[in-house]
């Protein structure tokens, strides 16, 4: 008689089946599980923006001029940064200015006595270019030097400001453009105007230091004017 009754075959299927049941739950948990691990990982997890950011303060004879670096540009950010803490643009002049156009510095061959190899320095690396189309030479710009390779990289120390008003857009997506004057144009115009001499350097040396300073952004906001974009 069969009624009611489970024979061997089936009895085993059933328990079979609660067994991979279980192990079905039992693997679930554990894709829960490792799924929400990458999701809070750093890779996964989406970072919220700093509320603070690096101001950069470069002194000279002329006066003072507040800066600062983009975000879009970490590589060249990180490299002016820690120069800037080190020390190594302490005493590097501008170079070479050029009225209407921009002022060059960062060359430490133009703390030495020989004006004749300002500009011909180099610090021994390169950094990749970071040319975005929406970081244009306007007025004010901060851009990042560089010899004539076709990739574009950049010199490791040597920088440039746009002192023309209306900006150079003949050197935008040629050079990596990487932080704003925020504070100081009046500055930029007084070192563009000094009387120069061959290779456009300053007949009277025009020494910088830089220093790097920790602020939150809505008071740079505040000092300055400076807008951040939204995201940032």
């Amino acid at each position: 008689m069969l009624s009611g009754c489970i024979g061997p075959d089936l009895q085993l299927f059933s328990n079979s089946f609660i067994v991979f049941n279980g192990m079905n739950k039992y693997f679930s948990y554990c894709l829960s599980f490792v799924f929400c691990l990458l999701l809070s990982s750093p890779v996964f997890a989406a970072k919220k923006p700093s509320k603070k950011d690096m101001l950069v303060t470069i002194a000279t004879p002329q006066g003072e001029m507040k800066l600062i670096l983009f975000a879009e540009t970490p590589q060249h950010r990180e490299n002016f940064l820690k120069l800037a803490k080190e020390g190594f643009y302490n005493n590097t002049t501008f170079h070479r200015v050029i009225n209407d156009f921009m002022i060059q510095g960062g060359d430490a061959n133009s703390k030495d006595d020989n004006p004749n190899n300002d500009g011909a320095g180099d610090i021994g690396y390169r950094i990749p270019a970071e040319i975005l189309p929406h970081l244009r030479h306007v007025r004010g710009a901060l851009a990042a030097a560089r010899n004539n390779n076709p990739q574009k990289q950049s010199s490791g120390s040597q920088f440039y400001i746009v002192q023309n008003h209306q900006g150079v857009p003949h050197l935008d997506n040629n050079y990596t453009v990487f932080g704003q004057v925020i504070a100081g144009l009046d500055v930029i115009d007084k070192i563009a105007e000094s009387p120069t001499g061959p290779m456009d350097r300053p007949t009277t040396p025009i020494p910088m230091t830089v220093k790097v300073e920790k602020m939150k952004k809505k008071k740079i906001t505040k000092l300055y004017g400076y807008q951040y974009p939204a995201a940032a």
